[in-house]
């Protein structure tokens, strides 16, 4: 309804203002468009729900205002309201393929593993792989929703894949072509977003309203999840850390630009120096050429972990100068972010203290402000390689509740127009 007032005059400035007036109380006016609402605008009581567009009496102010107040609670706490059903998450990577079927509280219960095809240069040849694992998991599973984490760049509708750099999507629609395939919903997300996720839904992130997660593997990945959120930035490309410039002039990154961090603190950056090393025939490389047998084209960066764990001298000081390029790194973040809590997850992570206890050292003496600030706390990843399969799959839950949620208001929609018809019928034959 709208409500007519009459005016106040603004206070005056002087002393001797004269005392305000009281008016009288506020006049209701009928309007003649806007019948109260059960009504109908002869006049007689409408019997059953209300037609989808029956309520105009409402002002449009009123009616809006109660989702602004509550949007921002339901983003923060989607989780808590998503459908506890089971989802499938894929993990996507130069390298591999993984899917599981995840629950609601992360818990995993069956994983496929297996490689990315040889003929990736056709974006289908992965979707194919993809669909195939869905099915195959669906024979066994009730799988209401599917999420996939991608290692690339995903705009910000979470939708295509604008560039992979292991695979050959650029700008590629994924969630619609495999939601075209699939009888489910599909989220598609960037996979250090979703194991970002996962680690604060379930991991070493729990608790936490800023955290930062940094993920080492062939490169260097990262995502910023703030109250609950994962901050994707105005394109949803943001958390691309291992393309910080820290060495102007440094080593060609497969970016196109020099020096870039991931060029010094990641798994390629291991093996390359190792075999460096080791094709410089360096008296501290003897041990890992015997170990591979003089195939330096052997040398992996698990194979450097293990070796580092047995004592390797070698081995271990490569650790040590990747962690302190990491801390190096974590710190010009905490600059820039100032999260309560960075989490290293992938695969080099694996070496834990060989390399995390390095980099906390790195951090604290790189740390702007050290010692008149509080320092973030460094912890390692506790969902190991899977973090990013089962961030997917839980971020897919919310994607299942909002689909089903669309279905449950279509049909009842549809139930009340159909009530909103029959109650018209009795009327129109009696006229």
């Amino acid at each position: 309804m709208m409500w007519e007032t009459s005016r106040t005059r603004p206070p005056r400035a002087r002393e001797n203002a004269r005392p305000a007036t009281k008016h009288p109380p506020p006049v209701r006016i009928a309007l003649p468009f806007a019948p109260p609402y059960g009504t109908r605008p002869d006049g007689e009581a409408e019997s059953g729900a209300m037609s989808t567009y029956g309520n105009f009496s409402a002002p449009i102010g009123s009616r809006r205002a109660p989702a602004l107040r509550t949007v921002g609670t339901r983003e923060r706490r989607s989780h808590l309201t998503a459908p506890r059903v089971p989802t499938v998450g894929i993990d996507i990577g130069g390298t591999k393929v993984m899917a599981g079927v995840v629950d609601a509280d992360g818990n995993i219960l069956e994983v496929l593993r297996t490689e990315t095809p040889d003929k990736s240069k056709s974006p289908k040849v992965v979707e194919d792989t993809i669909c195939e694992l869905v099915l195959d998991l669906s024979d066994r599973h009730d799988v209401h929703a599917v999420g996939i984490g991608a290692a690339g760049w995903v705009d910000a509708d979470r939708n295509r894949v604008l560039f992979a750099p292991h695979l050959s999507w650029r700008n590629e629609p994924l969630r619609d072509r495999i939601a075209g395939r699939l009888a489910v919903p599909v989220l598609v997300d960037n996979d250090a977003n979703t194991a970002a996720w996962a680690e604060w839904r379930f991991g070493a992130g729990r608790g936490e309203d800023h955290l930062v997660m940094i993920t080492l593997g062939t490169g260097i990945g990262g995502a910023i999840l703030e109250d609950g959120q994962v901050k994707r930035g105005k394109y949803g490309v943001a958390g691309e850390f291992g393309h910080m410039q820290v060495v102007p002039g440094g080593h060609r990154c497969p970016c196109g630009n020099r020096g870039c961090w991931e060029q010094y603190s990641s798994g390629n950056a291991l093996v390359r120096e190792a075999r460096e090393l080791a094709a410089a025939d360096s008296p501290v490389a003897y041990g890992i050429i015997e170990h591979v047998k003089g195939n330096i084209a052997d040398i992996t960066g698990p194979m450097i972990t293990e070796l580092a764990r047995d004592g390797d001298a070698m081995c271990i000081e490569l650790l040590q100068d990747i962690g302190q390029w990491l801390g190096v790194g974590i710190a010009n973040l905490a600059a820039a972010l100032d999260p309560s809590c960075f989490v290293i997850g992938g695969g080099v992570s694996a070496a834990d203290d060989l390399l995390i206890g390095p980099a906390r050292d790195a951090f604290k003496r790189q740390l702007t402000g050290r010692g008149y600030r509080p320092e973030a706390r460094i912890a390692r990843a506790q969902l190991g390689p899977e973090a990013g399969m089962v961030g997917a799959a839980d971020l897919a839950r919310l994607v299942a509740r909002r689909f089903r949620r669309a279905n449950r208001r279509r049909v009842e929609r549809h139930e009340r127009y159909e009530r909103y018809v029959e109650s018209r019928r009795p009327s129109q034959g009696s006229a």
